[in-house]
Order: C-alpha cells, then structure tokens, then sequence
C-alpha cells in the first residue's frame, strides 16, 4: 500500500510539474502580444487619399428667354380690311415673304410681307378685321429667330464673365442648348447689388417666350487637392477633415474652393497624399486611435 502511495504521489507531482511549465510558457506569449504595437486597436474607419483633381469655375445665370429683336408689321395706310392670312403664331417666315393680303377701300388688294425671316411670336390678323397702320401690330417676328437668356449675378461673379465665353443652358421644355455670353451690363442694381448678363442661344429647336432657363457659363479651372464632401465637417471651429496619422485622428482645418461632381477643392491646410476619413463624423475625436481600412475604386 505504501508503494502504491508513493506512485500516485509521483505521477501527481509531475502533473502539477508540467501544468507548471505551460502556464509558464504561455504568460510570456501573451504578454507579447499585448505590448505589440502593431496588433489592431481602436474602431475600424473607411480611409482615403486625397488626390489633386481639376474644378471648372462655373457662373450660374438663372433667367428667362427673350427675343433678342422682335420686329411689328403694320400696313402702312388706314382703312384696310383683312382679305386673307397666309401664316400664324409659331410658323417661321423668310424676309419678302407674303403674310397677309388686305382689300383696299377703293378696290383691289394689297400684300403684307415680312421684312425680315424669323418665327411669328404673335398676330391679331383675322379675315375681315381692320387693319391700321397706327393700331395693333398685325404680325410681331422674332428677328432670325434669335434668343438670348437675360439673367441677373452677383458683382463678384460678373467680373469673372466676358463676352464670347461659352455657355450650356438648360430651358424649361426644350432641354439643352448651347450659348455664349452677348453682352454685360455696365452697371449693378443697387438694393440688390446684382448685374445683368444677357446670353445669346444656339439651337433650331422652338423656344418660348419668357420660359425659364439657367445657363452655366465656364469662366476657367483650377486644380489642386481634392477629397469627397463626405469628408468634411462643418462647425463652430470652421471647416474640418479628419486625417489618420500613426493610427490616430487628427483634426485638420482646412479652407474650400470650388466643387463638382461630389468633390471638393482644398486650398489650404490638407497635402496630397494625406489620409483621411472617408466620412467624417461627430464620434471621432482628435487623438482617437483607429484602424484604418482603405476604400475600394467602387466606394469613392
């Protein structure tokens, strides 16, 4: 019995021995790895780099459309009668052409001609009605069929514009169409303290009078450092980007320029190449640390 003991006693005491020795072991290994600078810390944030990218400086001009020159046609006697009406409202005309036929007081008819081609914007001819050469138009031409988009901008932006400068306009129900600036006003209303911007349009397609448009007018670019406006933050402090720099948040001011396209220009206080926070947030403070996973093409 006692042999018996003391072989029980063996095997315990080297059990004991080598649970020992494993746990020896393994407190140095993780110690290891809790003092091991590079291991993951902090929450996981959605990072970018910013990149130089190039804005279009844009004029807006919200206006309406008019007709650059619209011409009246009267006869040029009293006492004439409407025989006959040769065209309406809407239909275009050539210079010389016939638009209306008047019975004379005495016998016989005259014809009205257009004096020069463009669209009819409007008539009060009607067979058997008077016609004067004092009273109501009885044609009014739209000149060539030429609009311009009159428009009113602030004086900050009228010095940027210059006559010939290109234009893109969008009209209420006729879409796109191209423009180019015809004239600037010299002077600026003013209450308002804003100018007056007439833009010549280039297209076949029938417009309205006084329909809305708004033509953006490039008055040049620039290029410089560019992050997305998701990763800006507007505060009491001013603007802000939040750069990761050795795993850490940093709160960065910074001075915007022009935007486009979901982009928007730096012009001071972030270098290319910078990491920042794809979307910047209120739960992310100067000197939190972070770990930061790059945003794919797709995200951007």
């Amino acid at each position: 019995m006692t042999i018996l003991r003391a072989r029980d006693l063996t095997l315990g005491l080297t059990a004991l021995i080598a649970a020992g020795l494993i746990c020896l072991s393994a407190s140095p290994l993780r110690a290891a790895e809790d003092a091991d600078p590079a291991a993951p810390k902090g929450a996981a944030v959605t990072v970018l780099k910013a990149q130089k990218s190039c804005f279009a400086n844009i004029v807006e001009v919200s206006g309406n459309i008019i007709a650059r020159e619209e011409t009246q046609v009267r006869p040029e006697r009293m006492g004439l009668k409407v025989a006959e009406v040769m065209v309406d409202a809407g239909d275009s005309v050539t210079a010389g052409q016939v638009l209306a036929r008047l019975a004379l007081p005495e016998g016989g008819q005259i014809s009205v001609q257009a004096p020069v081609g463009g669209v009819i914007s409007a008539t009060t001819a009607a067979v058997g009605a008077m016609a004067s050469g004092k009273g109501e138009a009885l044609f009014s031409i739209i000149a060539r069929g030429e609009f311009d988009l009159v428009g009113m901008v602030p004086t900050r932006d009228i010095a940027k514009l210059q006559v010939n400068q290109t234009a893109r306009i969008k009209v209420i129900g006729a879409g796109e169409v191209d423009g180019r600036v015809r004239r600037l006003s010299t002077t600026v209303e003013p209450n308002s303290q804003l100018a007056q911007v007439f833009v010549g349009v280039t297209t076949n397609r029938r417009l309205l009078v006084n329909s809305s448009g708004r033509a953006q007018i490039r008055t040049g670019q620039s290029c410089g450092v560019a992050v997305p406006l998701t990763a800006i933050l507007y505060g009491t402090a001013g603007t802000v980007v939040q750069v990761v720099r050795r795993a850490r948040v940093e709160t960065r001011r910074v001075e915007t320029g022009l935007m486009s396209a979901g982009q928007v220009e730096i012009t001071s206080g972030l270098q290319e190449g910078d990491i920042v926070v794809a979307r910047a947030g209120a739960l992310l403070r100067e000197g939190d640390p972070v770990r930061a996973v790059t945003a794919s093409a797709d995200g951007k």
